[in-house]
């Protein structure tokens, strides 16, 4: 790079001599635009070998050694238990050595009706928890959390205060309700027990349905004796 700078720096001396002697317009025309194409170059190569010494010097640094961050793998968590009083739901949630990490590790974000609790680095793992469509409606600025000896404690502070919450989750109640059977309590409580066993015939086998109507004959039997008796 130095030879071929050192060559600009002696075209451009020529050129400027030449300029000097010129008296001709057309020639000193010409020789003014060389002369500025020869400084444009050098000012150019100037700077590339500038830009190629501060490349080299940050090559010779050392490199910064930054620490691996172990954090392993996300745990979800999905035991827990749950309770109640006239002001808060609270969910408890058992992490052993829960209580030895430092207090940002452990973050809950509600909302009116959810919570998602995220434990960071503990024993090299994370643990999640996620509970959207809460049964009612809470209140964010009253609901918080609770360290303790391996324990996690949320506090959901209930919006309507001294109402009873029969299940944590609207999915959970709609999943219990749906396992209960369909009785109609206006109608004869005898027409109820004759739907289920009308439905346990029509989805049973061979064998089941031999058992309801063998049943069902003894049933009619000892109803028919038993209106001869009176």
């Amino acid at each position: 790079m130095a030879s071929v700078l050192e060559e600009l720096q002696k075209d451009l001396e020529e050129v400027k001599m030449l300029l000097e002697k010129a008296t001709r317009k057309r020639a000193r025309d010409a020789l003014t635009a060389e002369k500025s194409k020869i400084e444009t170059e050098i000012k150019n190569k100037m700077q590339q070998k500038s830009q190629r010494k501060a490349e080299l010097l940050d090559s010779e640094k050392p490199a910064a050694v930054v620490a691996p961050i172990t954090t392993g793998y996300t745990v979800k968590i999905s035991n827990y238990g749950w309770d109640q009083s006239d002001k808060f739901v609270k969910i408890y949630i058992t992490l052993t050595g829960i209580h030895q990490v430092p207090t940002e590790n452990v973050q809950v974000h509600f909302t009116e009706r959810s919570f998602d609790l995220l434990v960071k680095n503990l024993n090299g793992k994370s643990y999640s928890m996620i509970v959207n469509n809460l049964l009612k409606p809470i209140s964010v600025e009253g609901s918080s959390k609770k360290v303790k000896t391996d324990t996690i404690i949320i506090l959901c502070r209930k919006k309507a205060e001294n109402t009873r919450w029969d299940y944590l989750t609207q999915v959970e109640k709609e999943c219990k309700e749906k396992e209960k059977p369909s009785y109609d309590t206006e109608t004869d409580p005898s027409e109820g027990l004759m739907n289920v066993l009308k439905k346990i015939y029509e989805d049973g086998d061979d064998d089941m349905k031999r058992t309801i109507n063998k049943a069902w004959v003894e049933s009619r039997e000892k109803q028919a004796k038993g209106d001869t008796e009176f």
